[in-house]
């Protein structure tokens, strides 16, 4: 049963590392396609435009209607949707885990990791890994007790007497 939850635990840490490595070329390859489609909906709008532009040059040419004013056609617009909504997608693919919000989650885990729990997938650790976040507070002197501190220097005054 030991050797079971072992094997389990190696399991999930293996797999929980080589995907994150995967998600970088994923999210650039995503992000590259969303850009791609993102530009060639441009492309085409601008394209609708200028024949939308010729053709009310030459009809106004030949009567006298001022300009139409005509929408995108609705494949430009969904492909522009869809493109943006892909390259979000790829951008938050590549976005590195968030960290907890509240203090005492990160700084615990902090104190059980290590640098380990801060290094991104090429082993590099974050630039903004300070350490322990309560070394600080664990080296400070304790209490001060002012009585005791009273009681020493009378007795050292006394004795320079």
């Amino acid at each position: 049963m030991n050797g079971l939850i072992t094997s389990l635990s190696t399991y999930q840490i293996t797999s929980f590392r080589s995907p994150h490595e995967k998600m970088t070329w994923i999210s650039k390859l995503t992000t590259a396609c969303g850009l791609l489609l993102l530009a060639d909906a441009c492309y085409s709008a601008y394209e609708h435009s200028v024949l939308q532009t010729h053709r009310a040059a030459s009809l106004s040419s030949l009567t006298s209607h001022s300009g139409t004013v005509t929408s995108l056609p609705i494949d430009i617009t969904i492909e522009t949707l869809v493109a943006t909504f892909v390259v979000c997608l790829g951008m938050v693919l590549g976005t590195s885990n968030l960290r907890p919000i509240q203090w005492r989650v990160w700084a615990g885990k902090i104190e059980r990791e290590g640098e380990a729990g801060f290094a991104s997938s090429n082993g590099e650790v974050e630039k903004d890994y300070v350490g322990n976040p309560f070394r600080l507070l664990e080296s400070r002197p304790g209490f001060v007790d002012i009585r005791k501190q009273r009681r020493e220097f009378a007795e050292w005054v006394k004795g320079q007497d």
